[in-house]
């Protein structure tokens, strides 16, 4: 890498307020609010709206589509294809 050029990499927690979820990573992204950690350091925080703690896919309370439903209602609408293609 060439040096000089590239942005900060280091520890930052990322928190979702929505679930009361955090983590500590290592990042780019910088923040000018701190927290204090689980190991007694400080580190900047980034506030997120989602994370895998409050999305529904993750979560498990996604909705599943009705595919089959909706393939019946479209032949019924437009009737069935001949030929098998």
């Amino acid at each position: 890498m060439k040096p000089g050029i590239h942005p900060p990499y280091g520890p930052v927690v990322f928190r979702d307020r929505a679930a009361g979820f955090a983590f500590l990573t290592r990042s780019t992204a910088t923040s000018g609010k701190t927290v204090e950690w689980e190991d007694g350091n400080t580190y900047p925080v980034i506030d997120v709206e989602i994370s895998s703690a409050s999305h529904p896919f993750y979560t498990g309370t996604a909705r599943v589509l009705d595919t089959a439903g909706r393939v019946e209602r479209f032949e019924r609408r437009y009737g069935k294809r001949e030929g098998g293609r």
